[in-house]
């Protein structure tokens, strides 16, 4: 992210959120109170909400009480399969088996893998584990900052990224040039109930895109995971992303809950995310479906 001011005034007002919060509310691995809860976001003009994990966390818990305290229309993804609320939607993460019996040597995927890592064979590769709560809002923005402009990642949600990790650990894999330029750093949080690793983000250089670094960081996560026992590598919502195919062994629904004024021009646009992703009948459910 570039340091302009209103960046840099994004970060500090996240401390600021960080050190007042004295009445936090708290599910799962989730923190929140009644202004940190809800990012802004847009749908052409038209003003919506989504909650600070949107964006870079896997599972979302909800209960009644964020869902009635949050600001309207208010759109949570992702909350967990074994959730009593949530409905499923028009959109599923893609998950790498990386445990499966032929994954590895399935003909097409082994070919592609092979002339992956041939193409970046020079490249060094490292890998650690940090515990999240030891990773600052400054250190997630020295890793992601770039990769959260590009794809207008508020601060708020950097900062639910760090809240989220605080009780977990995050996986974190650079790969340097043989000039020593850093090519990408891909960062998952650590999943072991769950048995998966879950990639939250890869920023890459541009300047090394004939190497493929996505498709790259993707391989050595699931490499990773494989090597240190867990079972799947979470790619997160693949429609929008036709290489993740590759490695994708199976898909898992998301579930996840519109709380909405049926009057509002969000629930009036029919090509608003609330007629994308849900049907208008599951609008303001909150439970799950039996």
């Amino acid at each position: 992210m570039s340091d302009s001011p209103s960046n840099l005034l994004a970060v500090e007002e996240c401390h600021v959120g960080l050190a007042l919060e004295v009445d936090d509310m708290r599910v799962g691995y989730q923190t929140w109170n009644q202004d940190n809860l809800c990012v802004e976001s847009h749908h052409e003009d038209i003003l919506y909400y989504t909650s600070r994990w949107d964006a870079l966390c896997p599972y979302i818990d909800v209960t009644p009480e964020m869902l009635q305290m949050a600001a309207k229309p208010f759109i949570v993804y992702a909350v967990p399969p074994e959730s009593p609320y949530g409905v499923p939607i028009n959109d599923k993460y893609g998950l790498v088996d990386v445990a499966a019996e032929g994954f590895w040597t399935e003909p097409r995927r082994q070919r592609k893998f092979k002339e992956l890592e041939k193409l970046c064979k020079r490249l060094t590769v490292t890998e650690s584990v940090v515990p999240g709560h030891a990773l600052s809002i400054e250190d997630v923005y020295e890793m992601g900052g770039v990769h959260f402009d590009a794809f207008y990642i508020h601060p708020e949600e950097v900062a639910g990224f760090v809240d989220y990790i605080q009780n977990l650990d995050v996986l974190i894999i650079r790969a340097f040039s043989e000039e020593g330029d850093l090519v990408l750093t891909d960062v998952s949080i650590l999943l072991p109930e769950r048995k998966q690793v879950y990639g939250s983000f890869c920023q890459w250089n541009p300047l090394y895109k004939n190497r493929s670094p996505g498709i790259f960081a993707c391989l050595l996560a699931s490499k990773w995971a494989a090597k240190n026992g867990y079972h799947c590598y979470n790619l997160g919502p693949v429609d929008d992303y036709g290489y993740k195919a590759l490695f994708v062994t199976h898909f898992e629904p998301i579930f996840a809950v519109a709380m909405t004024d049926k009057n509002h021009p969000l629930a009036l646009d029919t090509k608003s995310p609330l007629h994308t992703d849900f049907s208008p009948d599951v609008w303001n459910q909150i439970n799950r479906p039996k």
